[in-house]
């Protein structure tokens, strides 16, 4: 038994020893908060989508390529406007003149980590025709299923402060995605050293230090990494007093609750643990329960609102120690 599962505990210990290389790594060519890029790892190797929301010009793009390049997938980017169509995201049928035949041409987002740019500016058929792919993880064309990447990874952006003629995901859409984060401003010297030396370092492109299979390794070391009965319980707890709250309309799914789970897990394991903590938990409540909230009263899209909603619910509830 223990010739057996020495070399797997080995494995793991050296895939956690490049997952922390990668950290490092990406804290060099990306200035900003380290939870953040925790959060991302955690995000990938948990299988799930990203929604940044912020305002253009605080390295989004800088972050996910870079990302992308230290993990060792291939990456796309996808500039959303408000005439893109479904074909310009997910690719179609051309028809070659040689064969005489119809044969599929892939759009970009066969790809490993696609950075989908604005997507609050797209047309809702195309927003939908790309949410069902992402969910789906295939584009069906002629009655022929396309499978994507086993890697796909997608990190979408929106603009929070510039609405007009765009179409706001809708909740159930939203819903999709496990994390929704803002990477807000860097603090002052952080901006300094962008004005200094860090812009010639920002011009190289790192070195790969993770590859596909490694990847895909954290990704089944991520489904063992163990999950308390009571921490189950807790996570179970504080989705149904959402949908129980006066003040809000509609509350955490069950499909909430299975990402806070996953993406727990994906934490413990980038913090270099094999076992989820209480807090854990509360660390990543806001970062992945936040944007499934919709407050019964104010403004729509009111992340504020929904953030201390979220937190009088999390006071309220005894953590399991």
């Amino acid at each position: 038994m223990e010739s057996i599962e020495q070399p797997k505990q080995d494995e793991l210990s050296g895939l956690l020893a490049l997952l922390e290389q990668a950290q490092k790594s990406l804290s060099q060519h990306w200035l900003g908060d380290g939870f953040v890029i925790e959060l991302l790892l955690a995000s990938v190797i948990t299988r799930g989508h990203v929604l940044v929301v912020d305002v253009p010009g605080v390295g989004k793009t800088t972050l996910a390529k870079s990302l992308a390049q230290i993990l060792g997938l291939d990456f796309n980017r996808i500039q959303f406007t408000n005439d893109i169509l479904p074909a310009d995201i997910l690719g179609g049928s051309i028809y070659n003149t040689s064969e005489a035949k119809f044969f599929f041409s892939p759009g970009p987002i066969f790809t490993d980590f696609l950075l989908a740019d604005e997507i609050n500016r797209a047309p809702t058929r195309s927003q939908s025709a790309f949410l069902q792919a992402m969910e789906e993880g295939y584009v069906a064309a002629d009655g022929v299923n396309q499978p994507l990447s086993k890697l796909f990874t997608v990190i979408a952006t929106q603009n929070p402060i510039d609405f007009d003629s765009t179409n706001p995901l809708p909740e159930a859409q939203l819903d999709r995605f496990l994390t929704s984060i803002s990477l807000g401003y860097p603090d002052m010297e952080a901006e300094l050293h962008l004005l200094g030396e860090y812009g010639e370092a920002a011009k190289r492109n790192p070195e790969p230090i993770l590859s596909k299979d490694s990847v895909t390794a954290l990704r089944s070391a991520c489904d063992d990494v163990h999950l308390h009965a009571d921490l189950a319980r807790y996570i179970v707890t504080l989705a149904r007093a959402t949908r129980e709250d006066a003040n809000i309309k509609l509350g955490i799914s069950p499909r909430g609750s299975m990402h806070l789970a996953s993406a727990c897990k994906g934490y413990a394991l980038v913090k270099g643990r094999q076992q989820v903590i209480a807090e854990d938990v509360q660390k990543l409540i806001p970062s992945v329960w936040n944007h499934r909230i919709l407050p019964r009263h104010g403004r729509d899209n009111d992340s504020t609102q929904a953030h201390d909603l979220m937190q009088g619910i999390v006071a309220s509830v005894p953590v399991p120690r």
